[in-house]
């Protein structure tokens, strides 16, 4: 699990490599204007805010750190992706059956559910990878090229031409 979410993120790495802070800050593109670099940051809040409340036992997707120097600068975007993955690894898989609460704003107020690190770990890759969906968008509509071509794929949807 580590290994895929590890490569998963990587492939962030990799885009964030090879375009500018302009294209990643970009918010030119409809009908949303998001950029690149508000879908990366995004995501690695998700992570964490997993990791910060791992110890406790108690995960809130609503307090993320909404860092906007890592959304508009490329540099420290790499950084925060090198973040999550050092922690990532840093991870026991020993505890990955650990059961934890896991509380979100569901747009009505704080839910709070029981899940195990695995199964958070296995939402955060999700999402991971939906938002690199969108930015896939991004970055066909700002005539980037992407430097893998299973960036934002989920492996379980089926290819073109397969």
């Amino acid at each position: 699990m580590i290994s895929a979410i590890e490569n998963n993120l990587q492939r962030g790495v990799n885009l964030l490599k090879v375009i500018s802070d302009e294209q990643y800050s970009n918010s030119s593109v409809g009908p949303y204007h998001s950029t690149i670099g508000g879908h990366m940051r995004h995501v690695l809040d998700v992570f964490s805010c997993i990791f910060k409340g791992v110890d406790n036992n108690f995960v809130d997707f609503s307090v993320r750190e909404r860092n906007e120097l890592a959304e508009k600068q490329t540099s420290k975007g790499i950084e925060y992706f090198e973040e999550i993955i050092l922690k990532l690894k840093d991870l026991n898989i020993e505890d990955f059956d650990k059961e934890i609460s896991v509380c979100d704003d569901m747009g009505l107020g704080k839910e709070t559910a029981k899940y195990t690190l695995a199964a958070t770990l296995m939402q955060a890759h999700s999402h991971a990878i939906h938002h690199f969906a969108s930015i896939g968008y991004l970055v066909y509509q700002l005539e980037i090229e992407l430097p893998d071509a299973d960036f934002g794929y989920n492996p379980t949807s089926p290819k073109k031409g397969k």
